[in-house]
């Protein structure tokens, strides 16, 4: 799943695309191919072996709200 940005209407989407790279993105508002992969606010980038940026799943927040840890309540 990706999010895109529409380069002439500006539309806002997500799009389950194969890993292969190869699917054509269209825009569901204008019909427009002229979009943009998006830095999915779920993901982070960190820089690789010889300093290449590469894509890394964003690590677990855990859970529970204060109480799930790092807070001090002493729960």
């Amino acid at each position: 799943m990706y999010e895109y940005a529409c380069g002439d209407c500006a539309h806002e989407f997500e799009e389950l695309v194969s890993l292969s790279g190869s699917t054509l993105v269209v825009c569901p508002s204008c019909s427009s191919t002229s979009v943009d992969k998006q830095l999915s606010k779920f993901q982070r980038v960190r820089v690789g072996a010889g300093g290449v940026p590469s894509m890394a799943a964003a690590p677990s927040m855990g859970g529970g709200g204060c109480c799930g840890g790092g807070c001090g309540c002493g729960s």
